[in-house]
């Protein structure tokens, strides 16, 4: 098929039954989806990353954006204590300004959810989401049932998202039914007996999809099996978020709520350190999506290190005075 645009809309999908019957047929749908022009689509971000954002719409972006950070920490060395700096500094990002919003989610592994979600009680943040990556994070090879336990534990420990990674030896492979049916599969774990469901990530590791064309294809695949997020990346490998690949999920769920009238998020994370870098994603969703994704339900920065920029650049716009780094905390 020829390539098209990497605005044109795919074209509406058959019932999702009948989409995902058998390999089959799931892969002719993938495979149908209309190819990306990848010049067309790099030019088209990198355009949208020239536009200049001034004073009070740069003030109401930079709070617009710490709002929407997934504040992380995923190393074999956290600790309770780390943790819980972690979760202060989410429910107050600066202790000497009040008026700076609170992150939308701290995210650790399934062992520090109970930790995680206690410390934001206490520091004053119930209303910050707890994410936990699962499903043997952030390779995904484990058995299914190993994945799922991951799954379960996090949400009985209380997490509110989880932050699940596709097999991608089974989606290169071309085994899309199996990856389809393993989401489906998490997406059921999440429920919760008595309370709110928590809402499924899918991440894909767009760095080892190799292609736009993969991408949108992951992007639908994980949107039919139930995402309530697409994820770009773990951020664990060299590429991960860029504004080409991001612009290719953004234009995913757009065609997709098109198609079929459900919204889905999107969530750049790896690589994404600075307020200049920020900006220019959320430029994106205004251009692609509209308002309706410059929302923290629906739009989420995967980042450790950008709280740091952002809080020094709203500094710089208050005061008139560049902080420093010596000015934030270390994390």
């Amino acid at each position: 098929m020829p390539a098209t645009s990497p605005t044109t809309p795919a074209a509406s999908p058959p019932a999702p039954a009948d989409v995902t019957a058998s390999d089959a047929a799931l892969r002719r749908f993938l495979h149908g989806l209309p190819g990306v022009d990848a010049v067309g689509l790099e030019a088209r971000a990198a355009q949208l990353g020239t536009r200049s954002i001034k004073t009070t719409a740069k003030a109401y972006a930079i709070d617009l954006a710490i709002s929407m950070i997934d504040l992380t920490t995923l190393e074999g060395a956290d600790t309770p204590g780390k943790v819980r700096a972690l979760c202060a500094k989410g429910v107050r990002p600066d202790p000497t300004d009040r008026s700076v919003p609170k992150v939308a989610a701290i995210c650790v592994y399934p062992d520090m959810v109970a930790t995680t979600k206690e410390a934001l009680a206490a520091a004053g943040g119930r209303d910050v989401k707890v994410a936990s990556v699962a499903t043997a994070f952030p390779s995904g090879r484990a058995a299914l049932d190993v994945k799922l336990a991951d799954t379960r534990d996090a949400v009985l420990a209380g997490a509110d998202e989880i932050d699940m990674v596709i097999d991608r030896g089974a989606f290169l492979s071309g085994r899309y039914l199996q990856v389809f049916e393993e989401i489906r599969a998490v997406k059921e774990a999440c429920a919760r007996t008595g309370g709110e469901d928590a809402h499924l990530k899918v991440i894909f590791e767009n760095g080892e999809l190799s292609t736009y064309d993969n991408i949108r294809r992951a992007s639908w695949l994980a949107m039919l099996a139930g995402a309530d997020v697409i994820k770009t990346s773990t951020g664990k490998v060299a590429v991960n978020a860029t504004p080409a690949n991001t612009l290719v999920m953004l234009e995913a769920v757009r065609d997709f709520r098109a198609a079929t009238g459900t919204q889905v998020g999107v969530k750049p994370a790896g690589g994404i350190r600075t307020t200049k870098d920020a900006i220019r994603y959320l430029v994106m969703v205004n251009e692609v999506l509209g308002d309706d994704w410059l929302h923290p339900d629906w739009f989420r920065f995967g980042a450790s290190s950008l709280l740091n920029d952002l809080l020094m650049q709203r500094q710089k716009l208050t005061t008139g005075r560049y902080s420093g780094p010596d000015y934030v905390t270390v994390d």
